[in-house]
């Protein structure tokens, strides 16, 4: 009898942890080396990681769609499992709701710190708090409907989201418009969010995007189903059932693009489809390479960073690790000199993040939410 290959994916935990790397300093290292060297590969590695203005789509702005999008790829894994041994569905959504909170709540610690601070000064929007949200509304699809509701779901979410915003506007400017004063997304968000927002009158985490995110997770559930219902000698077809997805995807996006333009700020319906597309063909090269060809040794290095994402990206919060580094390896910068001794320090700050990540790996400690 052919066996499912039901098992947590190392692959997983492997993109999961490239995706972090980006955040932990790597980008710093591109914009000072090619701040130093001037020369146009660096510098167009460089504007790779930084975010697009408004319109548009760089490198960078794909680290945060693709983290919820694997959160969604192991819904199948961690939900599923517990659906498949008969769990009460009503306990199993308090669980989910339980996710959610505790992932606002920690959004919201991380944009404020641990101070008390009028309602008015809070910025309550979050990349957690998205990813929470987002998080709770597609699992809670994923648990009460089949694969052809959650279909449905992903594509009523992004169709009825460019309907709303195609079909109304921010008061004063024309029908449609999707500027950052006049789009209509933003303008709710001024009227139904507490707090302040990121950018007055606008915030990149709102909750009215919030809806599209939830087709971004609603994706990854989709792919993630896939790959739990693959056996051994159905991989193959799996890897090249995914590229042909990807591709499909961003094809979409292109054409989408044209009428309602990629846009991070309002995870735009094509924005969606461009880091969903993106996100399945690195999902398919991780997955070929390390479980299906079972090159696994080089990815462990990501790994150790995938297993703690969360908490490493809260880290930054609460410890200061240029301190760190700089106690440890300030001699390292000095022996180097200028101007390259900054990049160092930059690597060595990323070395201690993973070697602390890998003490807690060696011990089994792992921040679960």
């Amino acid at each position: 009898m052919e066996t499912n290959i039901n098992q947590r994916l190392y692959s997983l935990d492997a993109l999961r942890g490239f995706d972090m790397l980006w955040i932990m300093g790597t980008e710093e290292v591109v914009h000072h080396i090619a701040k130093i060297t001037g020369t146009p590969f660096w510098e167009g590695f460089s504007k790779l990681l930084d975010h697009a203005a408004w319109n548009g789509f760089t490198f960078y702005d794909l680290i945060f769609p693709l983290f919820l999008f694997l959160a969604g790829v192991a819904t199948p894994y961690s939900l599923g499992k517990q659906i498949e041994k008969g769990k009460n569905k009503n306990e199993l959504l308090l669980k989910i709701i339980k996710r959610g909170v505790i992932l606002v709540i920690l959004g919201i610690v991380y944009n404020n710190g641990l101070e008390i601070h009028p309602i008015a000064k809070i910025r309550f929007g979050s990349v957690l708090g998205r990813i929470g949200l987002a998080y709770m509304f597609a699992n809670i699809i994923y648990l009460y409907t089949k694969q052809r509701g959650q279909i449905i779901w992903f594509c009523s979410l992004l169709i009825g989201y460019w309907l709303l915003l195609v079909f109304n506007s921010a008061p004063g400017h024309p029908m449609g418009e999707l500027t950052k004063e006049g789009n209509f997304a933003s303008y709710l968000d001024t009227l139904i969010m507490p707090g302040r927002l990121h950018r007055v009158i606008h915030d990149p985490e709102g909750l009215t995007s919030t809806i599209p995110a939830i087709s971004t997770a609603l994706l990854g559930i989709f792919v993630g189903n896939i790959l739990k219902n693959t056996n051994i000698k159905t991989q193959n077809h799996t890897v090249l059932k995914l590229t042909g997805l990807g591709i499909i995807l961003i094809i979409v996006a292109q054409v989408w693009n044209i009428i309602f333009p990629i846009n991070k700020n309002l995870w735009s319906s094509s924005f969606t489809l461009q880091c969903g597309g993106i996100s399945t063909l690195l999902m398919a090269l991780f997955y070929y390479i390390i479980d299906v060809k079972g090159y696994q040794k080089w990815a462990f290095f990501f790994k150790v960073i995938g297993m703690n994402s969360i908490l490493i990206y809260m880290s930054g919060k609460f410890i200061d690790w240029s301190y760190t580094t700089s106690s440890i390896f300030k001699w390292l910068g000095q022996i180097v000199g200028e101007p390259y001794n900054v990049v160092v320090l930059l690597i060595c700050s990323v070395a201690v993040q993973w070697l602390f990540l890998l003490f807690l790996y060696r011990r089994k400690l792992f921040l679960r939410v």
